[in-house]
Order: structure tokens, then C-alpha cells, then sequence
């Protein structure tokens, strides 16, 4: 596979200016993605639903150094709005119900958010004149489930989703697919990384920010399987670089329109072994003790077995791969959560 990578990708002189358009800004990727693409000198214009607390943003004093729009992006006329009113030169799609358990008892605001926002937006993008690059966000789960000897999965692999997270990022993909062809030959590049962690993270019922919380005293760990389904975890820091790469490259190079690329560790985790790591970096071994025992007659229902990805393609095309090491990210979102916890009250998260 022949390279196109430029190792240029985080030039403020190529950013500087560039009017960036971040769905789900407020969120824990979006607003990690913005602060980092701030650092750059990027001009940033993001859109978050109205019904979330702009919290994350305001604790990193980012909310004044951005344009900021309050929307639901399943609204077309008003998100075709701020789209064609910017001049975006780069978006990065990351606005979605991600919670898994939600998705179980609420499937319409799954599918209504997580399909119709992605249509609503590449077809906003179809009439703009200056979009040079856009990065859809989608998901491991897209894949659906694979025997743990099939794994890592590959860019290649058939979308076999069954519940309606994972549905509604393959189709998601699907409508990625055909804005991508030559039919309407938006410059478009889909992602699938794995569960993504660390600072600014607020789904409370996440494994990792969970897992924290109990540590803290704050709240009971009820684990949903044995312990011992495997999972993959990158830091989010390794997802901001990442974003800003593919980016850069297909700003540069639209011949990457219609790619796909997963990203991971290579490996997976137990979930078993994150919590225990979580527990030790906390001195708690008595928490850890007591959450094993749960384990006992538990079984994962409504959700994939086992996920971990490759991240070959990237390495060989872009020469990137992750650099933080667990602990370490663990470490680093441990002692964000203590801070954060000190002025907000998780509960208005949940």
C-alpha cells in the first residue's frame, strides 16, 4: 500500500484561519478535538444539543474561543444553516448518542440521532463550496460481532450489527458510503476506533469513568458481565493527533475520499484487567475484591463479546500509531475526574 502521509499535519501555518466545524463540540472527543485544533490556531465552529451543560468547555475555558451553536442536528434547516454559512473547510462529525445502555431502551433517539444527523449533514455538504475534508465518525461496533479468533478486526471485514448502537453506525456508514462515490464525490474519510478514554469524559456509566467514581466513594460498580469480555481502549489525546492527521491528508489528497480506518491498540483488554488496573492506581484493593465477586453468575447480554482493533493500515499508509500507554492515560484521567468532581456534581451527567 503506497503512503501519502505528510508528517505536516499539525503546521499552525496550515491551520491558521481554517474555519473547522466540530458536531457534538461539547462533547468528551469534540471538546478534546477543539482544544487541540485551538492550540493550532483553527477556527472553530461547533455545534452541541441545547439539552447538554456546556461543562466540559467552561472547565477548559474554551466556550468564549469558539463560535458556538446550540442545535439538534436531526433539525436540517438550522444545521443547513450554520453550514452553509461559515465557509467550513474541514468537519469533523462526532455528534451521536453513544451510550450503549440508552440505545437498549431507546432505540428511536439512537437511530433518529445517529442516522438522520449524518444525512442531514452530508447533504448540507453537498451544496457547500468550500468543504475540502470531512471525518465521519463511526465505531467499532459497527463490525458487530466476530469470534475472538477473527479479531483484530479489518478495514475489510463485513458490518454484521445486530443491536441498535451498532446499527445505527453501519448505517450511518452506508449513507457515508454513497456521499463519498462519484456520484456527489464529497471528500469523505469514515473511522472506527475503539472505546476512547480519558480527560473530559462524562458518560458516568462508561467502564473506565464509572469504575473511577466508585473508587472515589461516589457511586456503586455494578460490572454488566464477568470480567473477562475483551475490549480496547485508546487515549483520547492518540484520537485528537489522529483526527488532525486524517484531516490534514485528505485536505491534501482527495484521492483518500471513501477510506476507512480503524483504529485501536492492536489488542484487547479485559474488562476485568482495566478495572483491577483502575483499583490498584487508587490503592483500593477491598473495592476490587468486592466488584470480583460480582462477577459471579453475571452475563453480558446485549452487547458484543469481544472488540479490539488493528491499527495496520494507519501505520503503513500515515506511519502512525498510538503512543500513550495505559496506565499512564489512566493515571492522567484519574487525577482530571478528582479535579472536575471537586466543582460538579456527576449526577447531573447521568
Amino acid at each position: 500500500m503506497q503512503r501519502k502521509i505528510s508528517q505536516k499535519y499539525t503546521n499552525k501555518s496550515f491551520w491558521k484561519g481554517k474555519n473547522v466545524l466540530i458536531t457534538g463540540v461539547n462533547g468528551f472527543i469534540g471538546g478534546n478535538l477543539a482544544k487541540f485544533l485551538i492550540s493550532l490556531n483553527a477556527n472553530i465552529i461547533g455545534i452541541s444539543n441545547n439539552r447538554t451543560k456546556a461543562k466540559f468547555l467552561k472547565h477548559e475555558g474554551l466556550l468564549k474561543k469558539i463560535k458556538y451553536y446550540e442545535l439538534d442536528i436531526i433539525n436540517y434547516k438550522k444545521f443547513q444553516n450554520v453550514i452553509l454559512s461559515n465557509d467550513i473547510d474541514i468537519c469533523f462529525h462526532l455528534a451521536a448518542q453513544v451510550d450503549v445502555n440508552i440505545a437498549k431502551i431507546d432505540p428511536f433517539t439512537t437511530l433518529e440521532t445517529n442516522i438522520r444527523g449524518t444525512y442531514n449533514l452530508l447533504e448540507s455538504f453537498r451544496l457547500s463550496k468550500t468543504i475540502k475534508s470531512i471525518i465521519v465518525a463511526s465505531s467499532d461496533k459497527a463490525y458487530g460481532e466476530y469470534a475472538l479468533k477473527d479479531l483484530p478486526y479489518l478495514e475489510n471485514y463485513d458490518l454484521r450489527p445486530l443491536y441498535p448502537y451498532d446499527v445505527s453506525k453501519a448505517c450511518a456508514d452506508l449513507i457515508t458510503k454513497t456521499y463519498s462515490s462519484s456520484l456527489f464525490d464529497l471528500p469523505i474519510v469514515t473511522t472506527r476506533f475503539s472505546n476512547i478514554y480519558g480527560p473530559g469524559q462524562l458518560n458516568f456509566t462508561a467502564l473506565i469513568p464509572d469504575c473511577i467514581l466508585a473508587n472515589f466513594g461516589l457511586r456503586k460498580f455494578i460490572p454488566r458481565g464477568n470480567g473477562k469480555n475483551k475490549r480496547d481502549f485508546l487515549y483520547v489525546n492518540d484520537v485528537c493527533d489522529l483526527y488532525t492527521c486524517l484531516a490534514f491528508n485528505l485536505y491534501k489528497n482527495k484521492s483518500l475520499t471513501g477510506e476507512i480506518f480503524n483504529a485501536g491498540t492492536g489488542k484487547g483488554y479485559t474488562v476485568d484487567k482495566i478495572i483491577k488496573n483502575i483499583c490498584i492506581l487508587e490503592n483500593n484493593k477491598p473495592l476490587y475484591d468486592k466488584i470480583k465477586l460480582s462477577y459471579i453468575g453475571k452475563k453480558l447480554t446485549g452487547e458484543i463479546q469481544h472488540q479490539f482493533m488493528s491499527y495496520t493500515k494507519l501505520e503503513k499508509m500515515f506511519g502512525w500509531k498510538p503512543k500513550s500507554k495505559l496506565k499512564e492515560g489512566l493515571l492522567t484521567t484519574i487525577n482530571w475526574y478528582n479535579s472536575f468532581l471537586k466543582h460538579n456534581n456527576y449526577k447531573n451527567f447521568l
